[in-house]
């Protein structure tokens, strides 16, 4: 039951960041692409906000697919974990804690979920475990 969960886990979370990904990069799933997130970036100080929004839109697209196949676990779990903690940096560590507030107690429990599963590894149902 343990590998269940853990590949619960591991889809939802990934599946997510597949599309936060994908908002960032195309513009899909109500999402403002390149141009518009990187205006955005810039207006909260992160320049050049074009780049910045590739970087982290790979981040995510990546970081997510990575962590839902369940390879190279540990990687995908830093790259959501830095997505989640610039995130808290640069947006919603001065709101405080509660999401209520757009506080960053949601990226909080993001990094959470993606260093522990990092740290335990994926389970048996994933790449990681078929190929090391």
């Amino acid at each position: 039951m343990i590998n269940i969960g853990l590949l619960i886990i591991r889809l939802v979370i990934g599946l997510l960041f597949v599309g936060h990904g994908a908002q960032k990069l195309f513009g899909w799933f109500g999402g403002y692409g390149l141009k518009g997130t990187g205006g955005w970036f810039e207006s909260i100080g992160m320049k050049p906000g074009v780049t910045m929004a590739l970087l982290a839109g790979v981040a995510e697209l990546i970081g997510g697919l990575l962590f839902t196949l369940g390879l190279l676990t540990p990687l995908a779990g830093i790259m959501i974990a830095g997505t989640m903690l610039m995130a808290i940096v640069k947006v919603h560590a001065p709101n405080g804690l509660w999401s209520t507030a757009n506080g960053y107690e949601y990226n909080l429990t993001i990094i959470a979920v993606a260093i522990g599963i990092a740290l335990i590894g994926p389970g048996q149902y994933a790449l990681d475990s078929f190929l090391f």
